[in-house]
């Protein structure tokens, strides 16, 4: 049960905007997922993008989705296949990492398999709780983090150098 320290009563707009950070976010994972078509894996990654991005989607136009059977159970399969994932790529981290994480392939993929993670779970509990205060302020994080990692990672020149031919052909 959760406690009452993160309940609070909806904002005056909060639905709009649980709405409208979903449809961002959906973007988000669609331009992940279509940038992987120059990756090693494409296959994998473009799914690992494409479901998120297809249940956020589907929540900004219907929110209440979340109560559905069939969401729930395609949002936890998902979600338990990204924490394995992340799990195996956090300890080849572990064993392997030389450097800053997000220069590593393996540091890179897990921050997506964990912005993931994060927003379904998020979503998933959308139904049960109303979306004031706390949790929509960690949806707004949530939100804005990928497109922050995205323009520092543009800027950053020195990062980008070190990385293999494929991801730099990327947006």
């Amino acid at each position: 049960m959760e406690t009452e320290c993160f309940a609070s009563p909806p904002l005056p707009g909060a639905s709009r905007l649980w709405r409208l950070s979903n449809l961002i976010m959906a973007v988000f994972f669609g331009l992940a997922g279509a940038v992987q078509i120059n990756d090693p894996d494409p296959g994998l990654w473009i799914v690992v993008y494409s479901v998120p991005a297809s249940l956020a989607l589907v929540i900004s136009l219907n929110p209440s989705v979340t109560d559905n059977i069939v969401w729930r159970s395609i949002s936890d399969l998902h979600s338990t296949a990204c924490v394995v994932g992340s799990a195996v790529l956090g300890y080849s981290l572990l064993t392997t990492a030389q450097s800053n994480i997000l220069h590593e392939e393996e540091g890179r993929e897990l921050f997506g398999l964990v912005i993931v993670t994060a927003w379904m779970s998020l979503c998933r509990n959308s139904a049960k709780n109303s979306l004031g205060g706390f949790h929509l302020v960690v949806a707004i994080f949530l939100c804005l983090s990928p497109f922050v990692m995205w323009l520092y990672i543009y800027v950053n020149t020195e990062m980008r150098a070190s990385w293999p031919a494929h991801c730099k052909t990327v947006i």
